[in-house]
Formats: C-alpha cells, sequence, structure tokens
C-alpha cells in the first residue's frame, strides 16, 4: 500500500502522550487536533499502530477531507473521493458513525445516509454495476465534520483499542485499557520504580504498568476489522508486525507492582485479568483498606483511579475517603502520587495541592489528573 494519511483519536487532554507514541514508533505527525492526531505511514503502519499504540482509540485511513456546508457538498465531496481504491465490489460498507462541531451540517443520521448514498454511487460509477451484494469483507466508515470541515475515513480497528482482550471480568466503575495507559505515561514512573494502585478494581492500571514494563503491545493478542482487507494490507504484514512484537517482549524482569481493593471479589477478578494479560507474576494483588496503605520503602508511586461519587450513595462518604487518602499519602517516605477523580474536592480533603493537575475527559465525564510529586531518588553511583 502507498504512503497515506493515518488518523489516531484518544481521550481529550491526551493528545500529546499519543503523539509521543507514534513519533516512537517512528512515523511524521501530519497534523494535532483536539482528540485526533494524524500520521503518515504505509500498510506496516496500520498494523503497527493498532498493535502497538497503547492511548489510542482506533486507528482510521483516511479516505478524503473538504469543505462542505449543505447536503449537496457533502454529497459531492463524498462522491468524488477514490473509494474504488479501498471498498471491493463485494465489500460490506456503512457509515458507523458521523459527528458534528460547530458545522452547519448537524445531523447524524443525516450525514450517514446521505455519505451511504454518495459511496454507492461513486461504486456503480467505478464497478458498472447497479446493486451491490455487500456480503464479502467489513468497510466501517466515520465521518467526522469540524467547522464545516469534513474529514471521511474508514476504521481499520473495529472494537477499540482499549479492548485489549484480558478484561474479561470488571469492576462496576472501570477505566478504560488506553487511558490507564496514557495516565501512567503522564508520570515519570519506570519498570525499576515501586508502583501502588490502592482502588485497584478489575487490575486495569497494574495490567497496564506490568505490559509496558515488560514491552507487551497492548494488540498482539486480538484481532482487527482491516486483517481481512487482504488487497490493502497483507496477511504477511500482520504476521511480521506481531513476530516483531514477540521478539520484543522483555521476559526476565523484576518489578515491584501492587493492586489492593476492599472488596476481596475484585482482587480476584484483578488476578484473572492479569492471568490472560500474561502479566500475573509481576503483580502482587491484595484486599486491603486504604486506611492500611503503608510501604517501608522510599520514591514509589501510588497511581489510581479512586471513588467519585458516580454511583448512588458513594458522594457521602467521599471527603473521610480523600482525607484517609491524603494521610496515607502523607505517611509514605518521599512517594510521589497521581489520582485521577471527578470529585471537585479533591485537594480540599487530601490537605494538600497538587504540583499540576490535568483536565481529561474520561467519557463525557470531567476529570483531573491530580499530581503529587514527590523528590527524585539519588543517582546510584557506577
Amino acid at each position: 500500500m502507498k504512503k497515506m494519511e493515518l488518523i489516531a483519536p484518544c481521550h481529550f487532554g491526551l493528545e500529546a502522550v499519543l503523539k509521543k507514541e507514534i513519533i516512537d514508533l517512528g512515523y511524521d505527525i501530519t497534523e494535532v487536533s483536539d482528540g485526533r492526531i494524524t500520521f503518515a505511514g504505509d500498510a506496516d503502519a496500520v498494523c503497527r499502530a493498532n498493535i502497538g499504540l497503547r492511548t489510542a482509540e482506533r486507528i482510521l485511513i483516511k479516505v478524503g477531507a473538504f469543505h462542505a456546508e449543505s447536503f449537496e457538498e457533502l454529497y459531492q465531496g463524498v462522491k468524488e473521493l477514490p473509494w474504488e481504491e479501498f471498498i471491493p465490489e463485494r465489500g460490506k460498507f456503512w457509515v458507523k458513525k458521523a459527528s458534528s462541531v460547530k458545522s452547519k451540517l448537524f445531523s447524524p443520521s443525516d450525514i450517514q445516509s446521505i455519505t451511504k448514498k454518495a459511496i454507492v454511487e461513486k461504486l456503480k460509477l467505478s464497478y458498472h454495476t447497479d446493486w451491490f451484494k455487500e456480503d464479502a469483507e467489513s468497510y466501517p466508515i466515520r465521518v467526522f465534520i469540524m467547522k464545516d470541515e469534513v474529514t471521511v475515513a474508514l476504521d481499520t480497528t473495529g472494537d477499540s483499542l482499549h479492548k485489549r482482550g484480558y478484561r474479561k471480568l470488571e469492576s462496576k466503575a472501570p477505566i478504560a485499557e488506553n487511558l490507564a495507559a496514557a495516565l501512567i505515561m503522564l508520570t515519570p514512573w519506570n519498570g525499576s520504580r515501586i508502583l501502588v494502585d490502592p482502588f485497584c478494581g478489575s487490575g486495569t492500571i497494574p495490567i497496564e504498568a506490568a505490559m509496558m514494563a515488560a514491552n507487551i503491545a497492548p494488540g498482539m493478542n486480538r484481532n482487527f476489522t482491516a486483517e481481512s482487507w487482504t488487497h490493502l494490507i497483507t496477511p504477511q504484514n500482520w504476521k511480521d508486525v506481531r513476530e516483531e512484537a514477540q521478539e520484543e517482549i522483555i521476559t526476565d524482569i523484576d518489578v515491584d507492582i501492587q493492586g489492593y481493593d476492599l472488596d476481596p471479589e475484585m482482587v480476584e477478578i484483578a488476578r484473572i485479568n492479569a492471568k490472560k494479560a500474561g502479566v500475573e507474576n509481576m503483580i502482587h494483588f491484595q484486599a486491603r483498606d486504604i486506611a492500611d496503605l503503608s510501604h517501608r520503602k522510599k520514591y514509589g508511586f501510588i497511581i489510581t483511579n479512586p471513588p467519585y461519587g458516580e454511583r448512588i450513595g458513594e458522594k457521602e462518604i467521599l471527603p473521610q475517603l480523600y482525607k484517609t487518602i491524603g494521610e496515607r499519602y502523607k505517611s509514605l517516605d518521599a512517594w510521589s502520587m497521581y489520582l485521577i477523580t471527578g470529585y471537585e474536592q479533591a485537594e480540599k480533603y487530601i490537605g494538600k495541592k497538587a504540583d499540576k493537575n490535568r483536565k481529561i475527559y474520561n467519557g463525557m465525564i470531567k476529570t483531573y489528573f491530580y499530581q503529587f510529586m514527590g523528590p527524585k531518588p539519588p543517582r546510584r553511583s557506577e
């Protein structure tokens, strides 16, 4: 496949983390916008991005972009795009999602139906037919309209990239795997440092940290929609990238990662998920109350997603809970603490102002990533 533009959507507020990941994979960024990074790549890049990116939502192939202020302009703009280069005659195609922000065209269902109609008309001309069976591979399409600028793309991923395949069971308020990975990346933590999550739930933050420490690619054990697009990306492309990822796994690694939760059932679920992710030997899970959090070593990290009042009956317990978090953190010698929460009074009850805080949208919920930075450990003498 020739060079093309690929689009990687992400959580709002985490664009810089994803941008760095894409650059580290070796690809050139062509555009950064809210919740999206666009970069140049080829067939291998589609495979590498899907298998290797920890913080992206999905990987899209940009078919084209144009300006449209009316449905007629949308129709003509879509119809002019080179659909025959992507969708074979028997391909099944539909507009999976349409979104519109600050644009004259704002009805998602109308945008979807007009886009589909325009593609059908273009492919009728390309394949000299009036009817499509649509009984072969799937080609989901996504349309974004921002300030009347339309971007049309093919979704190569399928189920969102946060679905790594290891989380068969989850807590009532789980954090998405790609968001958990991004939060860890926003800290200076690495595999040589202690990491404790005292509200681990189904284990997502400790599992993502362990996968990062062992360099296990997040998408190694799942499938992608574009694997069936053999005219665009060959099975060999996927095979080569998976083998490359397998070779980069660090097997002999010594880490100190711990996950605690008050609910023993959740701890068992976390253990099962860690086993599915292949990192069960790297994490110590235990049923433990936040009030019992302690550690004799210095320079550790708390990275956690505590309750923040989204569930019924939770709000009443929050002042005492965050007070306890603050007390336990204060008792840890030279530690750093990073927590994501939508609770507006977190700092007040923790009893300390964060060194930094970052606004991140966790789905539709506005949250803050509070960063309490401890001292750096002394450099080891050679």
